[in-house]
């Protein structure tokens, strides 16, 4: 097993051992004019890219919903790559998850992101849960369905082995794919595969892969979803300015580029981004590993 230490002789290889290597994109609805221009310049020079599919996050509130429905369309209509809508389920009736996933189907949409979703202040308990809500969709139709996984664990579950056996159940429930939260050290993905496996869970396996633009930020988001930060990455920022842009973009591209490097060299082959939609670091990763556009 690799760590990342070990790793060295692995980002050596050179990048034809990187072929066949798929991407996808993941991006939130806007909620400014600002960053509406910001997210369709991002969809724009990704979509050449040919990714598998790009996914959008979805909201639990109405109108987030309905900015998450405008966005996945316009992916779909205008660059012809395939949009996977987030769905969440405990925000909304069986009856409003059957008829929004109806509508999505009669709009050409084929794949959904199904999560359980964050549980309001005061809610203990959810009606549904992510593997009901897989469920719900293959009875609508035959979505490809991919779902959530955490390596590191999800903050609600009381230890690894119970989150394992709730991803068992999504992927018995008729999911295909499961993208696993943003992590930092290739091993931890690595471990979780091969205890996924052992558990008998066959679907395919994503790594999240967090370019870091805002080491601030991340470390924010690192606390709320029990993502470990390693030393490395605290002693690579540290002494960093704020205003030292280009040089913590070219630190975020080289940390998510090795780890791709060393899963690559393990097999892994689909890798899905989370752009935070921007997409210079996601960009100039995917035309290291050999990923060009095409006309």
């Amino acid at each position: 097993m690799l760590s990342y230490a070990q790793g060295i002789d692995a980002l050596n290889n050179s990048l034809s051992q990187l072929k066949g290597i798929n991407v996808s994109f993941e991006f939130f609805p806007p909620n400014s004019e600002q960053m509406e221009q910001t997210l369709w310049k991002s969809v724009e020079r990704l979509a050449p890219l040919k990714p598998s599919y790009m996914s959008v996050t979805y909201g639990a509130n109405s109108g987030e919903r309905d900015r998450t429905h405008e966005v996945v369309k316009r992916i779909q209509t205008q660059t012809g790559i395939s949009a996977a809508p987030h769905l969440t389920c405990i925000d909304a009736s069986r009856d409003e998850l059957k008829a929004i996933a109806q509508d999505y189907w009669a709009n050409g949409i084929r794949k959904i992101v199904a999560l359980r979703g964050d549980l309001p202040k005061g809610m203990d308990k959810p009606d549904m849960y992510a593997s009901d809500l897989v469920g719900l969709l293959k009875d609508v139709a035959d979505f490809d369905i991919a779902v959530a996984a955490y390596p590191e664990v999800h903050p609600d579950a009381p230890n690894s082995q119970f989150d394992l056996l709730n991803l068992k159940r999504k992927a018995e429930a008729g999911a295909t794919q499961a993208i696993t939260q943003f992590f930092f050290d290739a091993e931890v993905f690595l471990r979780f595969r091969d205890r996924a496996a052992a558990a008998g869970i066959d679907i395919d396996l994503v790594p999240g892969i967090l370019p870091v633009t805002n080491y601030k930020t991340l470390v924010r988001f690192a606390g709320m979803t029990n993502v470990n930060v390693p030393d490395w990455l605290h002693k690579m920022y540290d002494g960093l300015e704020d205003d030292d842009q280009t040089t913590r973009n070219l630190l975020g591209a080289s940390i998510a580029m090795d780890t791709v490097k060393i899963l690559a060299k393990e097999g892994v082959r689909d890798f899905h981004f989370y752009t935070l939609n921007r997409c210079e670091l996601s960009y100039a990763i995917c035309h290291m590993l050999g990923l060009r556009t095409q006309a």
